[in-house]
C-alpha cells in the first residue's frame, strides 16, 4: 500500500527533456546533464524498468531492484537490492552512465549519486492515465529510444480509443479498489489518481471519485456499497473474510473482483490490459 501512496504522487511542474539539450530538469527541480546515447543504466523503479524494456531498451539496463520482476527477463538484470534502503554503493559498482528513479528514492540519494558523478534523474508517476504517454516520452528521450516511445504511444492510444469506442453508455455499476484495509485503516484510490482513470475507462463508477488523496472513512464504504469491489487478488479472500466487509453486497454477491497489481498499481503499458480485464468482469457479473 505505502508503494502505491508514494508512487502516485506528483509534481507537474516538470520540464521535458528536448532532443536539442543533454539536460533534464526532473521532478525534484534538479538540472542533470545527462549522455545522449547512455550505454549503461540502472533502474530503480518497477514501472521504468518495465518501460525501458517495452522500448526495447532492455539491453542498456545494468542494474535494477528487487521489485523489479517484469517482464521476467527483468530477473536476469543485476539485483541492486530494495527501493526506500537503495544501496548507493552498490550502484556506484555497476559504472552507470544515467539512473532514472520513481519517487520513492529521498532525493538526498539524488544528492549521493551526483557526488560520485553519476546523472540521476527522477519520473515520476502521474495522476491521470495521459500521464503515461508523458513518462513513455521522457523515458524514451532519456534512452535514446525516441522513435519506439512515439510508435508504443500510438499503440496504447488506438487501444484506448478501441476500448472507448465499445464503452456501455448505460448506467455504470459502482466500483471500490481496495488499496489498505483492516485495523490500520481503509484507503483507495480518489479523484486524483490514474488507478480512477482507469476504473472509468473500464466502465465503472469510482465511488471514491469526490475524494483526493487515498483515506476512506469505513463509515463511507459501508454507506455507499459499492456494486463492485477490486482489490489485489492475493488479498481478496482476507478482505471478505474480515468484518465488516463481509458485509458488503459486492462480497455477498460474489462481485469482488482479484486483479494482478501490477497492472493497475504501476503506470505501465499495461494498464490497457487492467482496463480490459476490469470490463471483461463487468459484463461477465
Amino acid at each position: 500500500m505505502l508503494a502505491v501512496l508514494t508512487l502516485c504522487a506528483c509534481n507537474r511542474n516538470a520540464t521535458p527533456l528536448t532532443s536539442a539539450t543533454d539536460t533534464f530538469t526532473d521532478y525534484y527541480g534538479r538540472t542533470v546533464v545527462v549522455p545522449q546515447q547512455p550505454a549503461r543504466i540502472v533502474s530503480t523503479s518497477p514501472a521504468i524498468t518495465e518501460i525501458i524494456f517495452a522500448l526495447g531498451g532492455q539491453d542498456l539496463l545494468v542494474g535494477r531492484t528487487q521489485y523489479c520482476d517484469y517482464p521476467p527477463e527483468a530477473r536476469q538484470i543485476e539485483n541492486i537490492g530494495g527501493i526506500s534502503n537503495l544501496n548507493v554503493e552498490k550502484i556506484a559498482s555497476l559504472k552507470p552512465d544515467l539512473v532514472i528513479s520513481g519517487s520513492m528514492i529521498l532525493q538526498e540519494k539524488f544528492e549521493q549519486l551526483a557526488t560520485m558523478g553519476i546523472p540521476a534523474v527522477c519520473v515520476r508517476e502521474r495522476p491521470y492515465f495521459d500521464g503515461l504517454y508523458e513518462n513513455i516520452a521522457m523515458i524514451g528521450e532519456l534512452i535514446g529510444k525516441e522513435e519506439e516511445a512515439e510508435r508504443l504511444n500510438k499503440e496504447i492510444a488506438a487501444e484506448v480509443e478501441a476500448l472507448e469506442s465499445v464503452a456501455d453508455s448505460g448506467n455504470r455499476p459502482t466500483m471500490y479498489y481496495v488499496v489498505g484495509f483492516g485495523s490500520e485503516g481503509n484507503y483507495t484510490a480518489g479523484a486524483n489518481t490514474f488507478i480512477h482513470d482507469i476504473i472509468t475507462m473500464a466502465g465503472a463508477t469510482n465511488i471514491a471519485a469526490d475524494i483526493e488523496g487515498w483515506s476512506f472513512s469505513i463509515e463511507d464504504l459501508m454507506v455507499k456499497d459499492p456494486d463492485y469491489i477490486m482489490i489485489r487478488k492475493e488479498d481478496s479472500a482476507a478482505f471478505c473474510n474480515m468484518h465488516p466487509y463481509e458485509r458488503l453486497s459486492a462480497v455477498r454477491k460474489g462481485r469482488v473482483i482479484g486483479i494482478n497489481s501490477g497492472i493497475i498499481d504501476q503506470q505501465v503499458p499495461r494498464n490497457i490490459e487492467a482496463i480490459r480485464f476490469i470490463r471483461t468482469c463487468l459484463s461477465a457479473k
